[in-house]
């Protein structure tokens, strides 16, 4: 598992990490059954607070990417297409209702998307 934050961000360092895990999942990076490592190796390793850590293991879990086994860890759950695809869904109509609060068109955001589609990630 990868992760990077920037404390200079504007998400929070919780939700940069929800966000990078829970693409990882989706992505198929991160495969059901999978343990994620114990929070606090993941704040130590990134050099946050353990709290920080935990809330994205809260909202992931929340939101049904990982389910957390006491005694035992946190694992990645299965995510069937449906729900990909659902997941998914959701995301779109977050960022949607964002680019429509800045009074974006939808071409400028078309344009944007194609073009940061084609650069390399």
């Amino acid at each position: 598992m990868n992760l990077a934050v920037s404390p200079n961000a504007q998400e929070p360092m919780y939700r940069q990490i929800y966000e990078q895990i829970a693409g990882q999942i989706l992505s198929g990076a991160l495969r059901a059954g999978a343990a994620l490592p114990p929070i606090r190796t993941v704040a130590a390793e990134l050099r946050i607070s353990i709290i920080t850590i935990k809330r994205a293991w809260e909202e992931l879990e929340r939101d049904g990417y990982i389910e957390s086994i006491p005694g035992s860890g946190c694992y990645v759950r299965s995510v069937q297409s449906d729900q990909r695809r659902e997941k998914l869904h959701r995301r779109i109509e977050a960022d949607i209702a964002y680019y429509r609060s800045l009074g974006l068109e939808k071409q400028e955001v078309l344009g944007l998307l194609d073009a940061l589609w084609e650069e390399e990630p």
